[in-house]
């Protein structure tokens, strides 16, 4: 049986000088509490690492794609086994997600330390800089990557994006990852209350049938770009993200650094490039410069 993502309940609609009382749906939101197990099988431990609020479901593909784009832990292989702990609680909820690894994965728990607290709106804090929390990806994307994308092709994008939010389409709230091929294929959609979340959990569902690095693919994020979202987009090898919303100043300096390239407004036929410009096939085929920061 399925984790339900959406509640029922009753409300008051207005339209215009019309009122009318219905039900309405709405995006369920609860906390997850990460939790890792790992060393020898002489001397286990159990550490929390994570407590984040987000839309049940997909809860091992979200903890595996956390841990992994916070640096916590190098691939899936090191993953033995990823499943709700099942803690009393007084409203019988799967809300605490362990992660145990095999007996050789040594996780690197430096990042822990701040005690991370992500919620489905600010994502996680206490990130001043790109020095300061830059976490290095073996899968940076590259000059001569060879990903390039039509601006007729990526046009369609949101579109495509929007026809296949199911959960959305009932609760109007939700934040959605995507992957597309350059052809505009859609390979992979997460949806989620929390933008992070919902790019956490196409990564870690990326990761578990194998498809990293995703160099040849398209990220679309359903809101705006912020610089955690570039940040663990980068981490898993993408090299073109667009947004139908703004991106932040530290997202076009992220993007950058890791040469990805960064769309945002994308919506109505119409876009800005922010960084990367190189890999996006205009109609004019004019020769395009990345904005400086």
């Amino acid at each position: 049986m399925s984790t339900p993502s959406v509640i029922h309940i009753p409300v008051v609609k207005v339209n215009a000088n019309r009122s009318a009382r219905e039900e309405d749906s709405i995006a369920i939101e609860e906390p997850l509490e990460i939790k890792l197990e790992y060393g020898p099988a002489d001397g286990r431990e159990l550490r929390n690492i994570s407590v984040t609020m987000r839309t049940p479901g997909h809860d091992a593909e979200l903890a595996t794609g956390f841990l992994f784009t916070e640096g916590i832990i190098k691939n899936a292989d090191e993953i033995k086994s990823a499943k709700h702990s099942f803690i009393t609680c007084a409203e019988n909820k799967k809300n605490t997600m362990l992660v145990t690894l095999e007996q050789d994965a040594l996780p690197y728990l430096q990042n822990t330390e701040r005690n991370f607290y992500t919620t489905s709106s600010c994502g996680v804090c206490g990130k001043g800089s790109i020095s300061a929390i830059r976490t290095v990806s073996n899968f940076a994307a590259g000059a001569d990557d060879g990903n390039v994308i039509n601006s007729l092709v990526l046009n369609q994008l949101p579109k495509i994006l929007r026809g296949h939010q199911r959960v959305f389409d009932d609760t109007g709230g939700l934040h959605a990852s995507a992957l597309f091929t350059p052809l505009g294929e859609l390979l992979l959609l997460r949806e989620d209350v929390g933008r992070h979340n919902a790019l956490d959990k196409l990564i870690g569902a990326a990761m578990m049938y194998n498809w990293l690095p995703l160099q040849q693919t398209v990220l679309l994020l359903s809101g705006r770009a912020s610089f955690e979202l570039i940040q663990k987009a980068a981490m898993a090898g993408i090299s073109i993200i667009a947004a139908v919303g703004a991106p932040s100043s530290l997202a076009i300096e992220l993007a950058n650094e890791f040469n990805i390239t960064l769309i945002g407004f994308l919506r109505d036929e119409r876009f800005n490039i922010y960084a990367g410009a190189h890999r996006v096939m205009v109609p004019d085929e004019a020769v395009l410069t990345a904005p400086s920061v």
